[in-house]
């Protein structure tokens, strides 16, 4: 097996220890944009990117997504979120402050398939991922050696029907206070509620887009037996209804009758991976606002 050398995220660029992103979500009303620049201009905030997205200007709701300069972030950033409070309970918004020199911290789950676990860590590997991997957790042993030759903690929790309370147990144990999101990178398991609860809206898992159509077992025979000609994938936020959070990314690729079974999974693999990690990475740089069962996705 080649040893891999561990990079860990790319180094915090010089603008990123003065940048911050700032997430609104709030129903819409005149003022929303002017009063939040207005707050940033008096604190002296440069904002060098703004998006924002309203669903219906009357009555709906509104999202905005803004990266500012500030100079001494870290010393003023307390009082910042603190002046900001106010401005934000006669909006009603539901906000965030993120500053960039704070990397998300990462635990991915998995089962055996390893081509999602791959993509992540390759793009990790390569800077790519502006993230930190604190952990890989699998209820198999299959990807220990490989993981930990990125230096990256490897944790094998076997679950069972009757140990799966205890597994989940070892697992929030092994994450709180550790990690800011889940990836389920192919991991073949149901999280209970005691396990999405305290990571709503930070837990990610990808699927098979077949699902509903093909529940079960060997999804891509089934695929193969109805002559499917369109095959994809989903990448969504975990909640307790399975497959049924809010969606984040989809694609998706055609076929036709001339590829069987290996191929299918094949295609269906690579465009898995490909979902995820660009779930992730939304996630990660704070793209993604969620209204309900729906998200919101800033490119």
């Amino acid at each position: 097996m080649d040893i891999h050398v561990k990079s860990g995220a790319r180094p915090v660029k010089p603008y990123e220890n003065h940048r911050a992103r700032m997430l609104i979500s709030c129903p819409d009303g005149p003022g929303i944009v002017a009063a939040v620049s207005d707050f940033l201009h008096q604190h002296g905030a440069n904002i060098v990117q703004s998006d924002q997205y309203t669903m219906d200007p009357e009555g709906g709701m509104f999202f905005m997504r803004i990266e500012f300069d500030l100079e001494r972030l870290h010393d003023n950033l307390a009082q910042l979120k603190q002046d900001f409070a106010v401005i934000a309970a006669k909006f009603e918004m539901k906000w965030e402050i993120y500053p960039l020199n704070e990397k998300k911290k990462l635990a991915i789950f998995v089962s055996k398939e390893d081509h999602c676990l791959v993509e992540l860590l390759w793009q990790w590997q390569a800077g790519d991922l502006d993230a930190e991997i604190s952990m890989v957790i699998s209820n198999h042993p299959d990807n220990k050696e490989y993981v930990e030759s990125f230096g990256i903690p490897f944790y094998h929790i076997p679950v069972t029907p009757d140990t799966k309370k205890e597994a989940e147990q070892k697992q929030l144990e092994l994450v709180n206070g550790k990690v800011d999101l889940i990836v389920l990178a192919r991991y073949m398991q149901i999280l209970s509620p005691a396990l999405i609860e305290p990571y709503r809206n930070r837990i990610i898992n990808i699927h098979h887009s077949f699902l509903p159509a093909f529940v079960g077992g060997k999804p891509y025979a089934q695929a193969y037996d109805r002559g499917v000609k369109i095959i994809g994938a989903t990448a969504h936020y975990v909640t307790e209804e399975l497959d049924g959070g809010p969606i984040i990314e989809q694609d998706v690729q055609r076929v036709s009758h001339r590829d069987d079974v290996g191929e299918l999974k094949r295609i269906g693999r690579t465009i898995e991976r490909v979902v995820l990690a660009r779930a992730v990475k939304w996630h990660i740089e704070d793209r993604i606002l969620v209204h309900q069962n729906k998200t919101v996705v800033f490119s």
